[in-house]
């Protein structure tokens, strides 16, 4: 297995992903948390700009864009709109942030079509996507530990994440069965 090779992702994914993170973290030119929080803004941006060099450009031969074509405004315009309308305060960094938000909970759609076309994925694709998904599926303890410990729960994000852990719960059931079972993915026909 070449490790460069990129048949499996989707490019316009990693795209979505990029334009959650610089819509979510534009806060970062003028409200100072700590040097941490700085360093891990940065490192999003910049980390999901590279990826996004690197599919288009070092290894653009090893990228199919023929099966990548889930149109991605109809995730984007719906996540506008719904960040127009759902938000904290009315500004522009703030509906920003809403719609990072509402975008992140659909990003994955597009690499979720692509298994879908394709049927089956390699290994390291699919502990990826995994890898994802328990990201996502993690925040619902955060938000119980919040909930209880500080009384504050976020409903924006709580419903925007239900959404997402929803997303993947089809991937999740085919992970599970086969994958970490030492089978290859493939769905279900």
């Amino acid at each position: 297995m070449n490790l460069f090779r990129l048949f499996g992702l989707s490019f316009k994914t990693q795209a979505l992903y990029c334009a959650v993170f610089i819509t979510r973290y534009l806060d970062l030119f003028y409200h100072y948390v700590s040097a941490y929080n700085s360093i891990m803004k940065v490192f999003f941006i910049a980390s999901s700009g590279y990826i996004l060099y690197l599919m288009k450009i070092k290894y653009r031969p090893t990228h199919d864009p023929s099966i990548d074509t889930f149109k991605v405004e109809y995730l984007v315009a719906p996540s506008l709109i719904l960040g127009l309308i759902f938000n904290y305060n009315f500004s522009v960094t703030e509906v920003l942030w809403s719609f990072s938000i509402f975008l992140e909970s659909v990003a994955i759609l597009p690499q979720l079509f692509m298994l879908q076309r394709t049927g089956e994925a390699e290994t390291i694709t699919t502990h990826y996507l995994a890898a994802l998904g328990a990201y996502r599926a993690l925040y619902i303890p955060n938000w119980i530990y919040r909930y209880f410990a500080q009384g504050t729960v976020d409903p924006i994000a709580v419903v925007a994440g239900i959404v997402q852990t929803g997303l993947y719960l089809d991937f999740f059931y085919v992970y599970f069965t086969k994958v970490l079972q030492g089978e290859k993915f493939e769905l279900p026909a």
